[in-house]
């Protein structure tokens, strides 16, 4: 981009949680649409599926509540599922680059296109 334009801008977004804000049930849609073989599907779905959370407070234990977001900590699946996540997240203007890897995620704009980021920051929904 630096041998086409007289400088880059990078904005560097860290989405604070990121493995924490998956939902199973948009990651699962988005993993049914890629060619894998069903038993990882299945195992991934498995994994998923059936967590449950309770809170203990003295002799007083809660209800059990069903999880349905979040990766387990320290998991594996954290970095690929937040990436299957955001698969679909894409610059506004197709000479704008987005790189994500794990949970980071840097947004590389031209200085042919500095008014974008401007437009954008002003205006959300625009640009």
């Amino acid at each position: 981009m630096l041998s086409n334009n007289q400088f880059v801008r990078v904005f560097a977004l860290d989405f604070s949680k990121a493995f924490d804000s998956i939902k199973h049930e948009p990651l699962l849609d988005k993993l049914s649409s890629l060619s894998i073989p069903d038993e990882i599907y299945n195992w991934i779905e498995n994994f998923f599926s059936g967590r449950g959370h309770c809170t203990r407070f003295g002799n007083d234990i809660s209800e059990i509540a069903e999880i349905t977001a979040s990766v387990v900590q320290g998991s594996s699946l954290g970095p690929a599922a937040y990436v299957v996540t955001v698969a679909d997240m894409r610059p506004r203007r197709d000479d704008n680059v987005i790189i994500k890897y794990a949970d980071d995620t840097y947004l590389i704009v031209a200085s042919d296109n500095s008014d974008t980021y401007r437009r954008t920051a002003k205006y959300p929904g625009v640009g």
